[in-house]
């Protein structure tokens, strides 16, 4: 069945939305739900008929929900001020009320065999997830492997920075032994994250590799055994093991495809990549480099809402750093964080990057709206995660930040920013006043990356509350090495703390670690 309004076409069985010809990129769940109600559209579908078809009775935050809307809203051209086609009814649910004309299909005959001709491939990477293969003989199974394929696939899809290939594509090969060159050709992919599921009595194992068509290599690949005490925890949990690391494998290739082409030939995605591998070496030589890579990129297309959002947060993480005057590059941040969310309201990165703004700005409650608006965007967002709890921790929650911490360290074990991670953790443990712990995550965090400043405070205040005179001078050595400008007064103005309780420990710490 098609349904065409206005401009549009809704094709069910091609799942393609269609404007004046166009074809409108939609998520797969986004497409479900847009079908949903217009195929609804003679009553007001409640938010639990919306859980029950689209989320298959999965519980789900309101703000999940209203991205959604808000997507398939966009989609059209629709907004939430006008509600055109997409109308909100209050406290009932929402209702398509755009005229609309039902078509059938007309049948085609089969098709004659012709040759694949390869697809272009487009200025951004493509991923496709294959159906993960049913190793375990039963043929009844093949549900486990499916259901974990169909949710990387949703999982990927709620990142901003590459395409992901539908469904309905992507499963045309189950079951048919195709190299990984030809599914490339065919859906125009760069990337092909396939996998196996093998269940057996109460334990499954589940393998997952992600590749890199156009060479034919390995770029990750992991193993995950797990017991089946409820097996949707068990597939969302490796489903967000996957899908958290398989954004920063396609970073990186991505990175190394630009740094091989020749300077006067980058563009803007290419110049974005540059900086991104730059923008993750946490190093003052470094951010700077990053810096000057997103100005060239939004200088080619000012409208780049992603290299918007890594200027922003690039500038901010400086500021934290001690690299950056907050005076100097906050209102710039400012204005590339929020034309950023404008470009794409649904991109967790444009939230998290006004998120840092907010937060070195001393607006920690906007500041934790705004991650925690990421973070409903993108549950498996690491990076997100970790500035979460950076704010929790500043706004006098310890507990919650450490928990945050640790939620990073779990999504992403070897995310670029782990070391940062591990020192968030911390400081959270130093607010509880538990030094030790304090100290070992310090030293984690160092053993990681040798030249983090934020790892070094930790490290400095832990020691001299403890009294442990040899660390807490050679932390404040490497601390001074790392950030020549640290004084108690850049601490007392620069960091914002919600409590001046909290701010005058962090104070005491590195007044009896020697920092003067």
């Amino acid at each position: 069945m098609r349904f065409r309004f206005e401009n549009n076409v809704l094709d069910g069985d091609l799942r393609e939305l269609t404007c004046s010809g166009a074809a409108v990129p939609l998520q797969p769940q986004v497409f479900d739900l847009l079908l949903y109600l217009v195929a609804q559209r003679t009553r007001v579908v409640s938010k639990d008929d919306l859980i029950s078809q689209i989320w298959s009775d999965r519980i789900i935050s309101d703000s999940a929900l209203n991205s959604r809307i808000n997507a398939a809203r966009k989609a059209l051209g629709d907004d939430g001020a006008s509600q055109r086609l997409i109308k909100t009814i209050p406290r009932k649910g929402f209702r398509f009320v755009g005229e609309v004309r039902e078509e059938v299909a007309a049948a085609t005959a089969p098709a004659q065999p012709v040759a694949v001709l390869p697809r272009a491939q487009a200025d951004r990477p493509a991923v496709a997830v294959l159906a993960f293969e049913n190793m375990s003989g039963d043929p009844a199974q093949d549900y486990f492997g499916d259901g974990i394929s169909e949710d990387i696939l949703t999982a990927l899809s709620k990142q901003r920075w590459f395409m992901v290939i539908a469904r309905n594509s992507s499963f045309t090969y189950k079951g048919r032994a195709v190299h990984i060159r030809q599914v490339a050709e065919e859906l125009g992919v760069r990337y092909v994250v396939e996998g196996s599921v093998r269940k057996s009595d109460n334990r499954v194992r589940i393998t997952a590799q992600l590749n890199d068509a156009t060479t034919g290599s390995h770029l990750w690949a992991e193993r995950y055994d797990r017991e089946l005490v409820d097996v949707f925890a068990v597939q969302d949990e490796i489903t967000n093991a996957i899908a958290a690391a398989v954004e920063p494998q396609i970073h990186a290739a991505e990175s190394f495809r630009a740094h091989r082409k020749p300077p006067a030939s980058l563009d803007a995605w290419d110049l974005l990549m540059r900086a991104l591998s730059h923008y993750w070496r946490v190093t003052r030589r470094d951010h700077e480099t990053a810096r000057v890579l997103l100005e060239r990129a939004i200088g080619i297309d000012p409208n780049y809402g992603q290299a918007l959002s890594v200027l922003a947060a690039n500038h901010m993480f400086g500021v934290h750093l001690g690299w950056a005057e907050l005076a100097l590059v906050a209102p710039v941040a400012e204005v590339a964080a929020l034309a950023a969310v404008r470009c794409d309201h649904e991109d967790a990165w444009a939230h998290a990057a006004l998120g840092s703004v907010y937060f070195s700005t001393r607006r920690l409650a906007d500041a934790l709206s705004e991650f925690e608006q990421a973070l409903a965007l993108n549950p498996n967002f690491s990076l997100a995660q970790g500035y979460y709890a950076l704010a929790l921790s500043y706004a006098g929650r310890p507990k919650d930040s450490f928990e945050a911490a640790q939620r990073a360290m779990r999504l992403s074990p070897r995310d670029p920013s782990l070391a940062i991670y591990h020192g968030i953790a911390g400081y959270a443990r130093f607010t509880e006043r538990r030094y030790g712990e304090a100290i070992a995550l310090a030293r984690e965090a160092i053993r990681h990356r040798g030249d983090l400043t934020g790892a070094y405070r930790v490290l400095a205040v832990s020691a001299g509350m403890t009294g442990d005179g040899m660390v807490a001078e050679m932390a404040l050595g490497e601390l001074r090495r790392t950030q020549p400008n640290i004084s108690l007064h850049w601490i007392a103005t620069q960091l914002p703390w919600a409590n001046e309780a909290d701010r005058e420990h962090y104070l005491e710490g590195f007044r009896r670690a020697g920092l003067r």
